[in-house]
């Protein structure tokens, strides 16, 4: 079997699981109304899904299906997850989500299977106002955490190593200890793919395969076919359990001077990373998992797609969480008024989260934001510590975010900062 034939069987493998889990009987048209539990108000762009199909809430909670089947399913950010008997939900066709904040901290590929780190985040969630972790499933060097049934992994040699053997059994011991679990899937920048198949790596001007400054190879997010690999890793995440998938470079390279399989404009890049969104949705709709995408903090202020395909206003109605990443330090070139951001940590939050609401008029719950929980690398090197972690954490909640969620590459992380 040739490799592109192998792309395309992990594919359908990824989506059969899902046609499986999906398949319920039809019964009659439903007419209902999601609401907030503690409120009891309607909750506008709520997800409800149930045999095969999908209905957004009006700004009212009010919503319709053509027809329903044994189960309904609900979900909308700031919330959690629900899923229904159909038979439970009455005559007033009344569905009720309980309000949900996620407030995360992160784990790498070796940090989830390191018991050190990985007990040591554990205890500060139970110990403090955390309650949720990203964990790496692909990380940022492509390689997959567990042993997944896609053929292509193995074959690219992506899975060297395994920091977490038992992927099931994990999400239940998360949920166990009822900590919301978001899986990372690191999407076009993957070295094993790329140099196992030159063909769909992006390439520099003189037709050498493009490293980045980490040295490590990207895929050309104009190839179709590369997009099937990773929504594959994102079905089987759903499928083990997982709250949440969250994408992270889904972009192009930040660099001028490569050569793509397609004339790259604006508007071929921005449609290139909002149809992979766009694909995955479909594929991860059977789950009711949560959506979310990383972008750079800078996208909340620059009008274009940033040169990446990344573009606020084109990104933000295809997910349930955008996550900006707004580390003080990343913010190089400053923001209007402040050019020396790790000085202001709470006014780089809270006036990028501003702008970013401004410009997508989307309520205030669909941003969750990636906080700096590291040393500053850019401006004066100060530790960023319980003083410059709370200006964060009290900009992102005064904003009224969906929550926030802390970054530190080598998983070590205090209390300091946090609420116990």
């Amino acid at each position: 079997m040739s490799k592109n034939s192998r792309f395309g069987l992990c594919w359908f493998v990824g989506l059969a699981m899902g046609a499986l889990l999906w398949a319920m009987p039809s019964a009659s048209a439903f007419k209902g109304t999601v609401l907030d539990s503690k409120t009891g108000i309607g909750i506008p762009g709520a997800i409800v899904t149930t045999d095969g199909q999908a209905a957004t809430t009006d700004t009212s909670g009010g919503f319709q299906l053509d027809r329903t089947g044994d189960t309904i399913k609900i979900r909308a950010a700031g919330y959690g997850r629900a899923t229904i008997a159909s038979s439970q939900t009455g005559a007033s066709g009344e569905l009720r989500l309980e309000p949900f904040t996620p407030k995360a901290l992160y784990l790498s590929f070796y940090g989830v299977g390191s018991k050190v780190l990985r007990e040591a985040a554990f205890a500060l969630i139970r110990q403090s106002e955390l309650n949720a972790v990203v964990v790496d499933l692909k990380g940022d060097r492509g390689l997959v955490a567990y042993p997944t049934a896609l053929l292509l992994a193995s074959e690219i040699g992506a899975r060297q190593i395994t920091s977490i053997r038992d992927l099931p059994g994990f999400i239940r011991s998360l949920h166990d200890q009822e900590i919301y679990a978001i899986a990372r899937v690191v999407v076009f920048k993957d070295d094993p793919l790329a140099t196992a198949r030159p063909d769909l790596a992006v390439r520099r001007d003189d037709g050498s395969i493009f490293r980045d400054r980490e040295k490590l190879a990207w895929i050309d997010p104009f190839h179709r076919e590369a997009w099937n690999y990773n929504i594959g890793l994102a079905v089987e995440a759903a499928a083990a359990g997982f709250d949440e998938i969250q994408f992270d470079y889904l972009r192009f390279p930040d660099d001028v001077h490569i050569r793509l399989s397609e004339a790259s404009t604006e508007g071929s890049r921005v449609r290139a990373i909002t149809g992979f969104l766009t694909q995955a949705r479909e594929a991860l709709r059977p789950y009711n998992v949560f959506l979310s995408v990383d972008v750079f903090g800078y996208i909340c202020w620059n009008l274009n797609d940033t040169h990446i395909g990344q573009r606020l206003e084109d990104i933000a109605p295809l997910v349930d969480y955008v996550s900006p990443m707004l580390y003080p330090s990343g913010f190089q070139f400053g923001i209007p008024g402040l050019p020396n951001p790790v000085s202001h940590p709470y006014e780089i939050v809270r006036r990028s989260l501003d702008r970013a609401k401004q410009r997508t008029k989307l309520p205030e719950r669909h941003f969750r934001p990636w906080l700096q929980a590291f040393k500053d690398y850019a401006f004066d090197r100060r530790v960023f510590d319980a003083d410059e972690v709370q200006a964060q954490i009290t900009a992102a909640d005064d904003f009224g975010s969906g929550g926030w969620m802390l970054w530190n590459p080598r998983n070590v992380y205090q209390d300091s900062g946090l609420t116990p």
